[in-house]
């Protein structure tokens, strides 16, 4: 079988450069596509972190949990993200945010993901996650995210 090597959030190096890219958003950063501003994009990424660290996901739809193999195989695919695909409900942010308290926390969300590379993840809605996918996954999410937002 091909092996593809994913980014990984857990590549110090990578972690680092994402690092950067957060730094350099604003304010005023504003979006190539999609309908949140910079600081529910935040949010939107600092509770999806928070699942993938634990938090329980709730509000998930028959329909979801229908096609969550198919959604996961998506998810962990070498293919990036389509622009505007639809979010978990607990995910959607459509509540004005604060800049800097969700760059805080999405921040403090990744450093505990970092603190703990080799917890065994259970994920509400795609099971059993090995570190890669967890690395490569989480790496994915967020790139889409700053690539939205063009850095």
């Amino acid at each position: 079988m091909h092996t593809h090597t994913h980014k990984s959030l857990f590549d110090p190096q990578v972690y680092q450069e994402c690092l950067l890219r957060i730094e350099a958003l604003t304010q005023n950063s504003s979006p190539e596509w999609g309908k949140m501003d910079v600081a529910q994009m935040l949010a939107h990424c600092s509770e999806v972190q928070e699942v993938m660290n634990g938090k329980p996901l709730n509000g998930t739809s028959f329909l979801i949990k229908l096609f969550k193999g198919i959604i996961r195989k998506m998810v962990v695919s070498n293919s990036p993200f389509p622009r505007g695909t639809k979010t978990h409900p607990q995910y959607l942010q459509q509540s004005q945010k604060d800049f800097e308290t969700e760059k805080s926390r999405l921040l403090k969300a990744l450093t505990d993901m970092m603190e703990h590379p080799d917890r065994e993840l259970e994920h509400p809605l795609f099971g059993k996650m090995t570190q890669e996918e967890v690395g490569w996954v989480t790496y994915k999410h967020l790139n889409h995210h700053l690539q939205q937002f063009g850095v």
